[in-house]
């Protein structure tokens, strides 16, 4: 799983610099290409969570980390020309979604494999370690792309608006993986066991059936939605309002860049974007054995609440104050605050959506439910990219703020409430 999400969020990672390495995408071009991950990981997962009943977890595993390597090589050899065409980045960002489809394929296979009373703290441990992979992405490109491991591929001049240029090798952030999923191919196909459950597609999709299927699917939009959206775009978002993507802030391009706001450094966001992802993981662990003692629907209801604040205070610091370095720094340390505590109440919610799911379906179900509901919501970092292209960070971020609103009411009325329906 945390190979799985390492190469889903290749393009995280990769994307925020590829201008800065001689390619030429407008701001447009490059959400949408931080975006394709999300769509193809969405789709890719309705393909993924049926394969358990059908294959097994031994030959999906394997097969699935054997697929990673078409992204992983991908992105080594392109990153590496500036005269690759557009479509072919994206087509590798569409690739990258195997590692998003993969979650639905795993995490069903293993709920099959212990008793209720254990599956929040499972569960949570499972995707929470696997959602390192996204921190795991975004801390170690920074540091790979000093050496020369893969040099035979040559090297790239790194140009960053007001700081001097430098030698990169940024083919090592994709190609260092190849190695880890050879071996994890093989290891998968040699000591896992499959899921003790059979079923056809047609009996999976009975879940469609059942009403908590469609209300956790919301919820879960709102808590791995967040997660995996904001993974994906914080560095753009920072570079758009608060570093060199922000006219107001900068002016002219390359070495010859004026900052038109004096005193005011410009953020680097490979210091930061590892960040969010990782308290989100991290709560996602930490609460998962929380929701086995207290339950799941409390937690979701906290999650909802946590990130309903935390969205609102966020956004006053959507709008940079240009007018001095210091409004800009401080604006900036608040954007940066509110989107941490925004992924610390999405990972909380990661860790309690799942616990619910297998305490309100059948056993079998709940295999589908968990698949099904990674799915859609797998598609955050699509929906999240055109959000952010279609209209203001203000604009988009109220609309999340509603949603939030909307899961609580669920959340607390049908789960969590004394007398609820499903309490779980």
């Amino acid at each position: 799983m945390t190979l799985c999400f390492a190469v889903w969020y290749l393009p995280s990672a990769i994307v925020p610099k590829l201008n800065a390495l001689g390619f030429d995408f407008t701001a447009q071009q490059l959400y949408w290409m931080a975006a394709m991950p999300g769509l193809s990981g969405g789709l890719l997962r309705i393909v993924w969570m049926v394969l358990p009943p059908k294959i097994g977890t031994r030959k999906m595993v394997a097969l699935t980390t054997i697929l990673l390597l078409l992204p992983a090589v991908g992105w080594g050899f392109e990153v590496a020309n500036p005269d690759v065409p557009y479509w072919r980045l994206m087509g590798l960002a569409f690739l990258s979604g195997i590692g998003g489809g993969a979650f639905s394929g795993f995490m069903p296979s293993t709920s099959y494999f212990f008793p209720r009373r254990m599956s929040g703290t499972v569960l949570g441990l499972q995707a929470g370690i696997g959602n390192f992979g996204v921190s795991l992405v975004q801390l170690l490109t920074p540091w790979l792309i000093g050496f020369g491991m893969f040099s035979f591929l040559g090297s790239q001049t790194l140009h960053i608006v007001g700081r001097n240029p430098v030698v990169v090798y940024y083919q090592n952030s994709a190609l260092v993986y190849v190695p880890f999923l050879i071996a994890g191919a093989i290891w998968a196909y040699i000591a896992l066991r499959s899921v003790p459950v059979k079923a056809t597609i047609k009996q999976q999709f009975d879940i469609f059936d059942n009403p908590d299927t469609w209300l956790m699917t919301i919820l879960y939009i709102m808590t791995f939605g967040t997660f995996s959206g904001l993974s994906a775009q914080f560095g753009l978002l920072m570079t758009n309002l608060y570093g060199s993507g922000n006219s107001a802030i900068v002016e002219g391009a390359g070495e010859s860049a004026r900052l038109l706001v004096e005193g005011y450094t410009l953020p680097d966001p490979v210091k930061y974007v590892f960040l969010g992802p990782l308290v989100g993981a991290g709560a996602r662990v930490l609460f998962a054995p929380l929701t086995d003692r207290m339950g799941g629907a409390i937690w979701t209801v906290v999650s909802g609440v946590g990130v309903l604040a935390s969205i609102l205070f966020t956004i006053p610091a959507l709008t940079p104050d240009t007018s001095s370095a210091d409004a800009l720094s401080g604006g900036f340390t608040h954007f940066l605050w509110g989107m941490l505590l925004i992924f610390l109440f999405s990972g909380i919610g990661n860790a309690s959506t799942f616990k619910q799911m297998p305490m309100i379906f059948e056993r079998r179900q709940a295999g589908g439910v968990i698949g099904w509901t990674a799915a859609i919501a797998a598609f955050g970092p699509f929906l999240f990219g055109v959000g952010l292209t279609l209209m203001s960070p203000t604009a988009f971020y109220l609309i999340g703020a509603a949603w939030a609103v909307m899961c609580i009411v669920i959340a607390w009325w049908r789960y969590a409430r004394k007398g609820a329906a499903k309490p779980s």
